[in-house]
Protein backbone atom coordinates (compact mmCIF):
# COMPACT_ATOMS: atom_id res chain seq x y z
CA UNK A 1 0.00 0.00 0.00
CA UNK A 2 2.73 2.46 0.93
CA UNK A 3 4.55 1.81 -2.54
CA UNK A 4 1.24 2.56 -4.14
CA UNK A 5 0.82 5.72 -2.74
CA UNK A 6 4.24 6.92 -3.25
CA UNK A 7 3.61 5.93 -6.67
CA UNK A 8 0.73 8.20 -6.65
CA UNK A 9 2.63 10.71 -4.75
CA UNK A 10 5.63 11.03 -7.57
CA UNK A 11 3.32 10.97 -10.27
CA UNK A 12 0.78 13.69 -8.49
CA UNK A 13 3.70 15.79 -7.92
CA UNK A 14 6.25 17.90 -9.82
CA UNK A 15 8.31 14.90 -10.74
CA UNK A 16 5.81 14.33 -13.72
CA UNK A 17 6.60 17.56 -15.45
CA UNK A 18 10.66 16.40 -14.97
CA UNK A 19 9.86 12.91 -16.43
CA UNK A 20 7.83 14.39 -19.54
CA UNK A 21 10.34 16.69 -20.44
CA UNK A 22 13.25 13.93 -20.64
CA UNK A 23 10.80 11.66 -22.62
CA UNK A 24 11.13 11.23 -26.11
CA UNK A 25 7.56 10.57 -26.46
CA UNK A 26 5.74 12.18 -23.88
CA UNK A 27 2.48 10.95 -24.92
CA UNK A 28 3.46 7.05 -24.63
CA UNK A 29 5.02 7.87 -21.49
CA UNK A 30 1.80 9.87 -19.97
CA UNK A 31 -0.55 6.50 -21.59
CA UNK A 32 2.56 3.88 -19.63
CA UNK A 33 2.04 5.97 -16.28
CA UNK A 34 -1.92 5.88 -16.86
CA UNK A 35 -1.85 1.93 -16.79
CA UNK A 36 0.28 1.78 -13.93
CA UNK A 37 -2.11 3.57 -11.75
CA UNK A 38 -4.96 2.06 -13.26
CA UNK A 39 -3.01 -1.27 -11.87
CA UNK A 40 -2.49 0.31 -8.71
CA UNK A 41 -6.20 1.55 -8.26
CA UNK A 42 -7.40 -1.46 -8.85
CA UNK A 43 -5.34 -2.82 -5.38
CA UNK A 44 -6.61 0.28 -3.59
CA UNK A 45 -10.32 -0.45 -4.13
CA UNK A 46 -9.78 -4.24 -3.56
CA UNK A 47 -7.94 -3.29 -0.15
CA UNK A 48 -11.04 -0.01 0.51
CA UNK A 49 -13.60 -3.07 -0.37
CA UNK A 50 -11.98 -5.57 2.24
CA UNK A 51 -11.80 -2.44 4.89
CA UNK A 52 -15.12 -1.32 4.18
CA UNK A 53 -16.38 -5.11 4.93
CA UNK A 54 -14.41 -5.56 8.30
CA UNK A 55 -16.67 -2.30 9.09
CA UNK A 56 -19.59 -3.66 8.61
CA UNK A 57 -18.94 -7.27 10.18
CA UNK A 58 -17.76 -4.99 13.32
CA UNK A 59 -21.10 -3.33 12.98
CA UNK A 60 -23.20 -6.48 12.37
CA UNK A 61 -21.26 -8.06 15.59
CA UNK A 62 -21.75 -5.18 17.61
CA UNK A 63 -25.65 -4.82 16.27
CA UNK A 64 -26.14 -8.81 17.33
CA UNK A 65 -24.15 -8.20 20.60
CA UNK A 66 -26.56 -5.16 21.51
CA UNK A 67 -29.61 -7.17 20.56
CA UNK A 68 -28.82 -10.10 22.96
CA UNK A 69 -27.88 -8.52 25.84
CA UNK A 70 -31.51 -6.71 25.66
CA UNK A 71 -33.20 -9.78 24.91
CA UNK A 72 -31.60 -10.51 28.21
CA UNK A 73 -32.69 -8.23 30.05
CA UNK A 74 -36.27 -8.64 28.98
CA UNK A 75 -36.29 -12.49 30.00
CA UNK A 76 -34.63 -11.52 33.56
CA UNK A 77 -37.59 -8.92 33.81
CA UNK A 78 -39.86 -12.32 32.71
CA UNK A 79 -38.43 -14.48 35.14
CA UNK A 80 -39.04 -11.58 38.05
CA UNK A 81 -42.60 -11.27 37.16
CA UNK A 82 -42.56 -15.11 37.00
CA UNK A 83 -41.55 -15.05 40.87
CA UNK A 84 -38.15 -16.87 39.72
CA UNK A 85 -35.13 -14.91 41.02
CA UNK A 86 -32.39 -17.08 40.25
CA UNK A 87 -33.32 -17.28 36.88
CA UNK A 88 -33.39 -13.55 36.56
CA UNK A 89 -29.98 -13.54 38.13
CA UNK A 90 -28.55 -15.63 35.32
CA UNK A 91 -30.36 -13.69 32.81
CA UNK A 92 -28.70 -10.76 34.32
CA UNK A 93 -25.09 -12.26 34.43
CA UNK A 94 -25.50 -13.18 31.00
CA UNK A 95 -26.28 -9.78 30.34
CA UNK A 96 -23.30 -8.47 32.02
CA UNK A 97 -20.79 -10.71 30.41
CA UNK A 98 -22.61 -9.80 26.73
CA UNK A 99 -22.26 -5.49 27.76
CA UNK A 100 -18.35 -6.24 28.56
CA UNK A 101 -18.25 -7.83 24.75
CA UNK A 102 -20.36 -5.47 24.05
CA UNK A 103 -18.18 -2.72 24.57
CA UNK A 104 -14.78 -4.40 23.29
CA UNK A 105 -17.41 -5.05 19.90
CA UNK A 106 -18.41 -0.93 20.04
CA UNK A 107 -13.95 0.00 20.37
CA UNK A 108 -13.34 -2.72 17.45
CA UNK A 109 -16.35 -1.24 14.97
CA UNK A 110 -14.95 2.26 15.77
CA UNK A 111 -11.56 1.33 14.35
CA UNK A 112 -12.90 -0.44 11.23
CA UNK A 113 -15.10 2.37 10.97
CA UNK A 114 -11.85 4.91 11.04
CA UNK A 115 -10.11 2.58 8.96
CA UNK A 116 -12.78 2.18 6.46
CA UNK A 117 -13.63 5.98 6.42
CA UNK A 118 -9.66 6.96 5.67
CA UNK A 119 -9.34 3.89 3.11
CA UNK A 120 -12.44 5.20 1.62
CA UNK A 121 -11.18 9.26 1.34
CA UNK A 122 -7.86 7.61 -0.01
CA UNK A 123 -9.83 5.67 -2.79
CA UNK A 124 -11.50 8.80 -3.44
CA UNK A 125 -8.88 11.10 -4.11
CA UNK A 126 -6.72 8.47 -6.24
CA UNK A 127 -9.49 8.21 -8.19
CA UNK A 128 -10.01 11.96 -8.36
CA UNK A 129 -6.01 12.26 -9.04
CA UNK A 130 -7.00 9.19 -12.17
CA UNK A 131 -9.61 11.65 -13.35
CA UNK A 132 -6.69 14.82 -13.62
CA UNK A 133 -3.96 12.74 -14.88
CA UNK A 134 -6.38 11.61 -17.79
CA UNK A 135 -7.34 15.42 -18.44
CA UNK A 136 -3.72 15.81 -18.60
CA UNK A 137 -3.08 12.95 -21.11
CA UNK A 138 -5.86 14.55 -23.71
CA UNK A 139 -4.00 17.95 -23.07
CA UNK A 140 -0.97 16.29 -23.70
CA UNK A 141 -1.97 14.43 -26.40
CA UNK A 142 -3.54 17.62 -27.84
CA UNK A 143 0.26 19.60 -27.73
CA UNK A 144 1.83 17.09 -29.45
CA UNK A 145 -0.70 16.95 -32.29
CA UNK A 146 -0.27 20.68 -33.07
CA UNK A 147 3.62 20.32 -32.98
CA UNK A 148 3.19 17.56 -35.45
CA UNK A 149 0.94 19.78 -37.49
CA UNK A 150 3.15 22.77 -37.09
CA UNK A 151 6.62 20.87 -37.60
CA UNK A 152 4.64 19.81 -41.48
CA UNK A 153 4.01 23.58 -42.02
CA UNK A 154 7.49 24.26 -40.71
CA UNK A 155 8.67 21.71 -43.62
CA UNK A 156 6.36 23.19 -46.15
CA UNK A 157 7.01 27.00 -45.45
CA UNK A 158 11.15 25.68 -45.96
CA UNK A 159 9.84 24.39 -49.13
CA UNK A 160 7.79 26.95 -50.29
CA UNK A 161 10.83 30.32 -48.80
CA UNK A 162 13.18 28.24 -51.50
CA UNK A 163 10.86 28.23 -54.06
CA UNK A 164 10.72 32.09 -53.13
CA UNK A 165 14.57 32.09 -53.49
CA UNK A 166 14.25 30.40 -56.87
CA UNK A 167 11.96 33.15 -58.22
CA UNK A 168 13.68 35.91 -56.71
CA UNK A 169 16.75 34.78 -58.79
CA UNK A 170 14.31 34.40 -61.86
CA UNK A 171 13.45 38.08 -61.19
CA UNK A 172 16.87 39.09 -61.08
CA UNK A 173 17.94 37.35 -64.29
CA UNK A 174 14.80 39.07 -66.44
CA UNK A 175 15.61 41.99 -65.18
CA UNK A 176 19.28 42.21 -66.37
CA UNK A 177 17.93 40.70 -69.39
CA UNK A 178 15.48 43.34 -69.88
CA UNK A 179 18.13 46.10 -69.51
CA UNK A 180 20.52 44.63 -71.78
CA UNK A 181 17.34 44.82 -74.14
CA UNK A 182 16.86 48.30 -73.35
CA UNK A 183 20.70 48.98 -74.00
CA UNK A 184 20.55 47.42 -77.61
CA UNK A 185 17.85 49.10 -78.36
CA UNK A 186 18.90 52.82 -77.20
CA UNK A 187 22.17 51.88 -79.32
CA UNK A 188 20.24 50.72 -82.26
CA UNK A 189 18.18 54.08 -82.09
CA UNK A 190 21.40 55.96 -81.71
CA UNK A 191 22.82 54.66 -84.38
CA UNK A 192 19.77 55.40 -86.62
CA UNK A 193 19.80 58.67 -85.84
CA UNK A 194 23.40 59.00 -86.90
CA UNK A 195 22.95 57.40 -90.03
CA UNK A 196 19.97 60.15 -90.78
CA UNK A 197 22.30 62.59 -90.66
CA UNK A 198 24.86 61.55 -92.94
CA UNK A 199 21.70 60.66 -95.31
CA UNK A 200 20.35 63.94 -95.13
CA UNK A 201 24.15 65.80 -95.70
CA UNK A 202 24.12 63.66 -99.00
CA UNK A 203 20.96 64.82 -99.89
CA UNK A 204 22.03 68.48 -100.00
CA UNK A 205 25.36 67.82 -101.46
CA UNK A 206 24.01 66.11 -104.23
CA UNK A 207 21.29 68.91 -104.61
CA UNK A 208 23.90 70.86 -104.79
CA UNK A 209 25.98 69.27 -107.63
CA UNK A 210 22.69 69.80 -109.37
CA UNK A 211 22.82 73.06 -109.78
CA UNK A 212 25.81 73.90 -110.28
CA UNK A 213 25.38 71.89 -113.37
CA UNK A 214 22.47 73.56 -114.36
CA UNK A 215 24.24 76.56 -113.87
CA UNK A 216 27.34 75.70 -116.13
CA UNK A 217 24.59 74.39 -118.65
CA UNK A 218 22.84 77.76 -118.75
CA UNK A 219 26.07 79.67 -119.27
CA UNK A 220 26.87 77.42 -122.44
CA UNK A 221 23.80 77.64 -124.28
CA UNK A 222 24.09 81.48 -123.66
CA UNK A 223 27.40 81.58 -125.50
CA UNK A 224 26.68 79.57 -127.90
CA UNK A 225 23.06 81.84 -128.69
CA UNK A 226 21.40 78.63 -128.17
Amino acid sequence: MANILKRFGDIMSANINALLDKAEDPEKMIDQYLREIESDLGKVKAETAAVMAAETKAKRELDECAAEAEKMQKYAEKALLAGNESDARQFLEKKADLTKKQESLQKSYEAAAANAAQMKEMHDKLVKDMENLQSKRDAIKTKVAVAKTQEKLNKIGSSVAGAGDAMAAFDRMEAKADKMLDEANALSELNKQEGGIDDLTKKYDSAASTSDVDDELAALKAKMGL
